[in-house]
């Protein structure tokens, strides 16, 4: 994500951000972080979040439907285009308590933050810094001093969690190509 938003993190999730007016009865136009809809088309309360980390007051939704890759959202209240173009660049926040209850082997982006990262051969790479989706998969951004590695969310990429630490089996090569080593691994 290249936006950054600041708020109480133990209450809120970040799922998305509106990407501007849409149509003259005041919709907006939402882009899920998850590149899935139903993130955001789930809730009937989104709260917005200004790009000066304002929290601007509860909106319930009154009508949402999926599009390509965005969600078209109509919020109680918001009726026409002007307004509505006021939010253009807010974040999407609910409330963690909110989120939908997962098995065991799912989780959630923003509960890895902060974890260690550790290669199955036990190479410490860093800690999850932050995340974003590339419109394939969700990558991880892990940081260590002033190196910064990117780590695609593939299948088999994660291969355990625990409340500390995320132990991954990434591909051959790609911490090289983080690290900007050359053909000869130097």
């Amino acid at each position: 994500m290249a936006d950054t938003f600041s708020y109480p993190t133990e209450k809120y999730t970040l799922i998305g951000k509106v990407a501007k007016a849409h149509g003259i009865k005041g919709e907006l136009k939402l882009l899920p972080f998850s590149g899935d809809g139903k993130s955001i088309t789930r809730h009937r309360e989104l709260t917005l979040i200004t790009a000066a980390s304002k929290i601007l007051p509860v909106f319930s939704v009154s009508k949402a439907r999926i599009g390509k890759k965005e969600v078209l959202v109509q919020l109680e209240g918001l009726n026409d285009r002007s307004k509505a173009e006021t939010f253009a660049g807010c974040g999407v926040l609910v409330l963690k308590q909110d989120l939908p209850v997962l098995t065991d082997d799912e989780y959630y982006l923003h509960e890895l933050e902060g974890l260690t990262v550790v290669t199955i051969e036990g190479e410490t790479i860093g800690q999850v810094e932050s995340f974003f989706d590339n419109g394939s998969q969700d990558i991880l951004v892990v940081g260590k001093g002033k190196n910064e590695f990117l780590i695609p969310l593939i299948p088999g990429m994660i291969v355990q969690r625990d409340e500390s630490s995320l132990t991954i089996a990434p591909p051959p090569g790609l911490l090289e190509i983080n690290r900007g080593d050359d053909a000869k691994g130097k």
